[in-house]
């Protein structure tokens, strides 16, 4: 077959599938099938315990479920305290937040130590990974960039399918550690190969959080203020964790379950985490804020804001998906508490970037967005800005290459997928298989000479 006809064949049988593999909408509600594990309410099915974290956001009043202010609490710890509790201190967080998902407990000045301490030990790739691995055919994707990094870390490891707690605690870190190594150096590679930039491979430096060497290695001249480091690290310790059920988390329950190694298990969160639905929301936001840019002559214009949200709830602006990216979210609805712990610092930074009237363009938005939609949805029970509408400003003001947003989660996330992965583990669950009921009529073989 020659390409015209391999597309003419591809084109017909998609056409067929959209035309005959549609499920009606009637008969999920016949069956009572939770799509997306949600009830109608838009509540999530409970599939699991967990001591990891827990969200709140809605409370008990007389038999009924009312919305509140969002809460987020790490083993127990609400994370406006332990934010709040780091930043009085003036130290790093990121370090700290890991333990305490990993161990259950805020540690004490010695296990810190010890455990900064391994992170550091192993804040390094095996020899020549870097020039074999990251810049062997550097992928314009740095989440698989990242993936193929994880899956070759397997072939250096003397004993890679060893799940014990003893040997997956190893594992896991040594990925913590490596994990911004392959995020930036996976993005220095890209940036020379296929944007031909200079090619900069920095070492990490001892002594520094793993916020400070994110930046050390990512520029040029290594150099960053107190302030961008501190907000980069608060932004590592907002998204490390956030409840068993959201996509790349529950991801790594389902293969943790099915006791495959670490780094298959950490692979699958990682592939879930590159969905614009997950992990690449931040990217749409500051794409779309771009956009918005460019089609709103006054930003402080609340009337010319309005209209512009109103195309996009229409698919009639950006990129016509009918969302406001950056507001709303599947569980919280009036507010998002990282987004507030993160709002507390964007006005800051943008001060000192000079960047004040793109700060107000943000903060108009968040303002006006939940009232356009709910004049355009009639969606009432409340939406509020989620996190992602934050992180994406702040990474670009931080001067990030956009391409290393969801990785930058991921160099988060990282931790609260070990957690709930040993802690898959430690419960010795049985293998998470759900049940599809087949609603296709049965048929008769028929031969392939009676066949039209």
């Amino acid at each position: 077959m020659n390409n015209e006809q391999k597309s003419k064949f591809i084109e017909k049988y998609s056409k067929l599938m959209l035309e005959q593999g549609m499920i009606e909408n009637e008969l999920y509600l016949k069956y009572e099938v939770k799509r997306g594990l949600r009830d109608i309410s838009g509540k999530g099915v409970l599939v699991g315990l967990t001591e990891i974290s827990e969200i709140i956001s809605y409370v008990m009043q007389e038999g009924d479920l009312v919305p509140c202010e969002g809460k987020l609490y790490y083993r127990g710890i609400n994370i406006e305290n332990l934010v709040d509790g780091f930043l009085k201190e003036k130290r790093f967080g990121f370090e700290e937040a890991c333990f305490l998902l990993l161990f259950g407990h805020l540690p004490g000045k010695s296990e810190f130590a010890e455990f900064t301490a391994m992170l550091e030990e192993h804040t390094e790739l095996p020899d020549n990974f870097v020039r074999d691995t990251t810049m062997s055919a550097p992928s314009k994707d740095m989440m698989n960039s990242l993936s193929k990094g994880v899956l070759t870390l397997y072939a250096f490891d003397d004993n890679p399918d060893d799940i014990s707690i003893q040997n997956v605690l190893r594992q896991s870190m040594n990925l913590i550690a490596q994990f911004p190594l392959l995020a930036v150096y996976g993005y220095q590679s890209f940036a020379h190969f296929h944007e031909n930039k200079s090619l900069m491979i920095h070492p990490p430096q001892k002594g520094k959080s793993i916020a400070e060497n994110i930046l050390h290695m990512l520029r040029p001249d290594s150099q960053y203020t107190e302030l961008e480091a501190r907000i980069l690290d608060i932004a590592l310790v907002l998204h490390a964790e956030h409840g068993g059920g959201n996509n790349s988390t529950f991801t790594n329950h389902v293969v943790t379950s099915s006791h495959t190694d670490t780094y298959s298990a950490v692979v699958a969160s990682l592939a879930s985490l590159k969905g614009p639905r997950h992990g690449g929301a931040n990217v749409k936001v500051v794409q779309m804020f771009r956009d918005m840019k460019e089609n709103i002559s006054d930003w402080s214009s609340d009337d010319q804001i309005k209209t512009y949200l109103e195309k996009l709830l229409n698919k009639e602006g950006f990129d016509r998906s009918g969302l406001i990216y950056g507001m709303g979210h599947a569980v919280y609805s009036l507010s998002d508490p990282r987004a507030l712990i993160f709002r507390q610092f964007v006005e800051q930074l943008a001060k000192e970037k000079g960047r004040n009237d793109e700060y107000m363009l943000y903060s108009k938005v968040e303002t006006l967005a939940p009232e356009i939609i709910g004049k355009v949805r009639r969606i009432y029970k409340g939406v509020s800005a989620n996190v992602d509408f934050y992180s994406g400003f702040v990474y670009s003001m931080l001067d990030l290459p956009v391409e290393i947003f969801t990785p930058l989660f991921a160099v988060a996330r990282i931790a609260g997928w070990s957690a709930h992965r040993l802690e898959e583990l430690v419960n010795n669950g049985k293998i998470i298989r759900p049940a599809y009921k087949s609603v296709t009529k049965q048929q008769s073989y028929v031969p392939m000479s009676e066949r039209k």
